[in-house]
Order: C-alpha cells, then sequence, then structure tokens
C-alpha cells in the first residue's frame, strides 16, 4: 500500500466514477513534487457505501484534518454499479452529485479547504429557465458555494459559463481543453490537410467554441474561414423531450471542395446533430472532415458513427478522458481520446500553491506554435 505524503497538505478524494483519471492526476503531481510514485500517493483512501435501499455513504479511512482536499468526481460515468432491493443499477448523475456532497460532509469539519474538481458539470445544459422549472446547473452551484470550506469549483467547458454568476464566495474556473486537444490533432494531420480548413459551429451555442479553435490556427500558412448551421426545429411537438430538428440550414461559403473541415462542439450526445451536418458537408463537397468534442456521451450508441466512418463520411473524433468512455469504444479506429491527466495536475497544484492559472484559462498560443514548426520542417 502507498504512503500517504506527510510533509504536504495536498490531498485528493478521487471517487470510483473518476478513478482512473485521478490516478493518472496523482502520478502528474508526484513528478511535479519528484515524489516516487511507487512509493507515495496523495489519493485519501475512502469506502464508498451503497446501501440495499438506495442510500449511500462515503467513509474517508484517513485523516484530512488540517488537509487541502480535491474532490475529483465525473458525473457522466454510467458503468459503476449498485444493488438496489436485489437489483443491480447504474449511477446517473444525480446518484454521483449525491455522493459529492456526502464527501464534503464527511470531511468538512476537518479539512482545511475544500475544492471540487468536476470536469462534466452537473446539469450544465439546464443552464437557462424557459418555463415553471428548476434551474438545476445553477441551483446546485449555489448550494455549494454556501458551504464556507470549499475555496473553488473547476469544470472544463462548461455548457455556458454564465452559470457562474449563481456563485459568489468560491471561485469558478472553466478550463478548455482546446491545447490538449490540438496537440494531436495537429500531430495526427498532413500538412496537405492543414493548409485550407473550414470551422464549422453545429449551431448557434458552438459559435464561441467555434472562434476560439479558428483563432488557435491564426497562421500564415492556414487558410481559413468560418461556418456555422442553424437548427430548424418544429415547436408544435416534443420527442424524447425534444423538439425535433427539421433542417440544418448552412450559412457560410458553398464552395468548400479540397477543404478540410472541423466541426467543433461541447459534446455529442445522442450524436444526431453532429451527422447531419457531416451529411450536410458532405454535400458540399468537402475533402475531410474532423470532429472535435470535450465529451463524447453517445447516448444512443456509436453504431450509426461506425457506419458513417466506413462509408468515408468523416476521418475522426478528437476527445477527451474527462468523462467515462467504454474501452470498446475507444478501440475504435476513428476515436482519438486526448489525455488532459497532466494538464489537471497543473491546475490542482497552482490552486494548491496560490497561483496563477491565467495562462491556462486564456493562453492559446500553443497550437500556433505548434503549427507553424509542423509547416517550417
Amino acid at each position: 500500500m502507498k504512503n500517504q505524503v506527510s510533509n504536504e497538505k495536498l490531498r485528493l478524494m478521487v471517487f470510483e466514477s473518476a478513478r482512473e483519471l485521478g490516478n493518472k492526476v496523482d502520478e502528474h503531481l508526484l513528478d511535479i513534487y519528484n515524489l516516487n510514485k511507487d512509493e507515495n500517493t496523495f489519493i485519501v483512501p475512502i469506502k464508498e457505501n451503497f446501501f440495499d435501499d438506495g442510500h449511500l455513504k462515503v467513509e474517508i479511512t484517513e485523516t484530512v484534518r488540517g488537509k487541502d482536499v480535491f474532490l475529483l468526481t465525473d458525473i457522466g460515468n454510467y458503468s459503476v454499479e449498485y444493488n438496489m432491493h436485489g437489483l443491480i443499477n447504474h449511477t446517473s448523475p444525480n446518484d454521483l452529485m449525491m455522493q459529492l456532497k456526502d464527501g464534503i460532509g464527511a470531511c468538512c469539519c476537518h479539512a482545511e479547504k475544500l475544492n471540487i474538481v468536476m470536469p462534466l458539470l452537473y446539469a450544465g445544459r439546464q443552464h437557462r429557465r424557459n418555463t415553471r422549472e428548476n434551474l438545476t446547473c445553477g441551483e446546485n452551484l449555489r448550494e455549494l458555494d454556501n458551504i464556507s470550506k470549499i475555496k473553488s469549483f473547476n469544470t472544463f467547458d462548461a455548457h455556458d459559463q454564465g452559470v457562474e454568476h449563481a456563485v459568489h464566495n468560491m471561485e469558478f474556473n472553466n478550463f478548455l481543453a482546446t491545447d490538449v486537444i490540438l496537440d494531436s490533432f495537429i500531430d495526427d494531420l498532413d500538412v496537405s490537410e492543414l493548409k485550407n480548413m473550414v470551422f464549422v459551429a453545429p449551431d448557434n451555442g458552438a459559435a464561441g467554441r467555434r472562434m476560439v479553435y479558428l483563432n488557435s490556427f491564426n497562421s500564415e500558412f492556414i487558410n481559413r474561414e468560418a461556418g456555422s448551421f442553424v437548427k430548424q426545429r418544429d415547436y408544435n411537438r416534443l420527442v424524447d423531450g425534444k423538439y425535433p430538428i427539421l433542417s440544418h440550414d448552412y450559412s457560410g461559403n458553398n464552395d468548400l471542395k479540397g477543404k478540410t473541415a472541423i466541426v467543433i462542439d461541447d459534446m455529442i450526445s445522442s450524436g444526431g446533430s453532429i451527422l447531419d451536418v457531416i451529411d450536410e458537408l458532405k454535400n458540399r463537397n468537402i475533402e475531410h472532415i474532423y470532429v472535435i468534442v470535450t465529451y463524447t456521451l453517445f447516448t444512443k450508441g456509436i453504431m450509426l458513427f461506425d457506419e458513417y466512418f466506413d462509408q468515408k463520411k468523416f476521418d475522426g473524433i478528437y476527445t477527451t478522458n474527462l468523462s467515462y468512455i467504454p474501452q470498446v469504444y475507444k478501440d475504435k479506429e476513428w476515436l482519438h481520446v486526448c489525455d488532459c491527466s497532466k494538464e489537471l495536475a497543473q491546475i490542482i497544484y497552482r490552486i494548491h500553491n496560490d497561483l496563477s492559472i491565467s495562462d491556462i484559462l486564456r493562453d492559446r498560443s500553443e497550437s500556433v506554435k505548434k503549427l507553424e514548426l509542423k509547416f517550417k520542417q
């Protein structure tokens, strides 16, 4: 069993939902502190108990008194199982959110400071009130904000960063995985594919993310342009809680022959919209299509993506390991999973030591430098 680092206040509380990512973050932190990874760990051992009636309890088995604790959870991990009344259930975001709060309660009176690391923001897509409904994301943040021990809340690519207006006491940090994804993306593509690029937003909500990536390719070697799709919906009926999409109307240069398209969004949910966008781009004689998203949920599975890839309708999807992806999906030739654990470890290190995180939040120069070097070589 690894020993807790004795002379450092930093501790990680890693829930089972984020175990794989948390172990990688722990290793990177040990590297930063020049500690032996075989003998030491920052991870606090905990027990995650699910009772037969559905209740749960988090128990800390080693002291966190006086420590600066970072609680890492993945509310998108549906692979964690528990028994209730003899039935096997899979954890939902609600289960894992309640588990996080139980973990906070387990150490709140003893730890010096608490920091939440929730890459996939709980209820992040329920960010505005349309009718008589609860503002789930903002209400949850407000509840955490009222816990005096919580110093920071850290997430990646919030669907709408405006939810931070619910927070007044703890700091709210919204990071982007742009540099990590583009590091792999630029390495993988040939120079011929990078010369003429069109950056596509699949809907109005993705326009801001599209501009981040477009500006990250601000190089004299790249011919860049932007395009957008507007969704036309049928507001007369609801299907599976959504208004059906009637069409995706493209706004931009229709002559896309020979270009490489990057379709950018925060996540793939069922994937229907992304596949419609791919079809529309193919109708405009685009040569290569890549999709870049922070999270791939694939709530309807990946069968259609397999079919589209076999038909050479798109070239690949680039995503992160910030939320759960089944191994069978990771093994797909078209899915490229970029490891964000090193960046996350650096974020935790800086927040713990009260160092600036401004460059991690805003600096997008690394991809430009990498592009310049690739073309010069």
